[in-house]
């Protein structure tokens, strides 16, 4: 019986990804399905209603953290503070160094927002637009962005991905991300000399993109709109709680939107809400977005797949599957076994929160340590979903920038990481003693 539900539930994502219908569909499928395996297992509908709810509750300072993320994003583009610090980024790029370039800047912004998407629909777009203009293959510019996007959804302070991790993993995320950028430097330094290398068969042949004219048009650049990043980044080096740095920095953009960008607080509230509108045309293409609406989908995302957690717990539904994980990891290494679990979930989920929350469920018994199930967990489901082509993970950025779905193929960042520690798993963890 177990086996037939997850079978039906991934046949219900499958067909999903085929009419190219919303996940949410497929995740409540999921969440009938196993309610009904929880009923027949001899637990009352009562019983199973508080199961999903206190799957939810657990998860609640995630979702008081997406209201954050979206405001916050909205009012950075409102204040002139993410196109401040896109034309001074922008200005570092060179043709003969425009991958890395292109690479390292979305690094950058990655980290700053804390989401693959918002980084492909901004600095990834502004790449993209530069990178047509020059003549780049799109291919190459995709794999680019999508590696730079993802550096930072894994490893920055205000990425959900991490918050989720650490929540899950009933861990400190600042002790987390220290882990997390020890693993990541080689591979890092290794993702930068291919881009380098690549570069250098594809010399622009054309113009790049005068940013800071495009921009000007629509709001005041001043170096003062940058004060809402230098809040969070001190506070966030201070190790003080995500969510108090990002509503600091809501607050220092809110004065700067006031006086510098001249908005009415009546427009700061809408644009909080529904997000920041561009009037000129060509800006709006690189500057809209943000907004507590645009989290409303991810946040039925997480909520759905979160309601599973104590229904697979109280529930013998994954014991099958746990055995094969934890007989694999007998064979292999603990890390090996997480990393094969997040393939096999992220091809079936279709998004990274639901593959971070099976992948946690089936190897929480493989790697028992808190922070190294941590670890694990965000190099391997994290970074992997986005290297699924029909996830919503490597569609989405791709799609946002006009990319091709093959961009995956050079995404080498993504490959290079869990590679890495794959070479490495059967040492001794770094930084436990």
């Amino acid at each position: 019986m177990a086996w037939l539900t997850l079978g039906l539930f991934a046949a219900g994502l499958l067909l999903c990804l085929f009419c190219k219908l919303s996940v949410l569909y497929a995740l409540s499928f999921g969440l009938l399905l196993f309610s009904v395996y929880a009923r027949r297992s001899g637990f009352s509908w009562t019983e199973i209603l508080r199961m999903a709810l206190r799957g939810v509750w657990k998860i609640r300072g995630i979702l008081i953290t997406f209201v954050l993320i979206g405001t916050m994003t909205a009012l950075w583009r409102a204040a002139g503070t993410l196109p401040v610090v896109v034309c001074y980024a922008a200005g570092f790029i060179r043709p003969s160094v425009f991958l890395l370039m292109t690479f390292l800047l979305n690094c950058a912004v990655s980290v700053l927002t804390g989401s693959a998407f918002a980084t492909s629909a901004t600095m990834g777009v502004i790449c993209a637009a530069m990178g047509r203009t020059a003549g780049i293959s799109m291919q190459l510019t995709g794999a680019a962005v999508l590696s730079g996007a993802y550096f930072g959804d894994r490893c920055s302070p205000v990425a959900t991905s991490a918050l989720l991790v650490a929540e899950l993993t009933h861990t400190n995320i600042f002790d987390n991300i220290k882990n997390m950028l020890r693993t990541a430097l080689v591979p890092f330094l290794l993702a930068c000399a291919v881009y380098a290398g690549l570069g250098l068969h594809a010399v622009p042949s054309g113009e790049l993109l005068n940013l800071r004219a495009l921009f000007a048009r629509e709001l005041r650049l001043h170096w003062l709109a940058i004060l809402p990043v230098v809040v969070i980044m001190l506070l966030s080096l201070r190790r003080v709680d995500a969510k108090t740095a990002m509503a600091a920095s809501i607050l220092t953009a809110v004065p700067l939107a006031v006086f510098l960008q001249k908005f009415a607080p009546a427009d700061l509230l809408r644009i909080s809400l529904f997000g920041y509108r561009a009037s000129d045309p060509e800006a709006a293409a690189m500057l809209n977005g943000g907004g507590i609406a645009a989290f409303v989908k991810i946040t039925g995302i997480v909520s759905l797949s979160a309601s599973y957690a104590e229904l697979f717990q109280k529930t013998d539904l994954l014991v099958g599957v746990k055995a094969l994980v934890e007989r694999f990891a007998r064979r292999t290494s603990p890390y090996a076994a997480i990393l094969g679990t997040s393939a096999l979930s992220a091809m079936l989920a279709c998004n990274q929160t639901l593959t971070v929350m099976l992948t946690k469920q089936l190897c929480e018994e493989v790697e028992p340590e808190s922070s190294r199930l941590a670890l694990g967990l965000e190099d391997s489901a994290v970074i992997v979903a986005a290297l699924i082509p029909w996830s919503v993970a490597a569609a989405g950025p791709l799609a946002s920038i006009g990319a091709p779905g093959t961009a995956v193929l050079l995404a080498c960042y993504l490959y290079l990481l869990p590679l890495w520690r794959l070479m490495t798993a059967k040492q001794r963890f770094i930084g436990f003693a």
